[in-house]
């Protein structure tokens, strides 16, 4: 098993884990019907999930 000699500090740390963060455009899908965009495995604004309408927002 690997064993580090000295501690790394705050700021090498940091740059070593630089590139690990995630873009939030990569998540993102257009709904055809309104052109809005949502995200996977989310409802869209309007109650619909995978094209098919889950919840009527309008009925109230």
């Amino acid at each position: 098993m690997a064993v580090q000699k000295h501690k790394k500090s705050r700021s090498k740390r940091g740059m070593r884990r630089s590139h690990n963060k995630l873009s939030n455009n990569n998540f993102l899908l257009i709904n055809k019907k309104t052109g809005k965009k949502y995200l996977y495995h989310h409802m869209t604004d309007d109650g619909f999930y995978k094209g098919k309408q889950v919840i009527d927002k309008n009925h109230n």
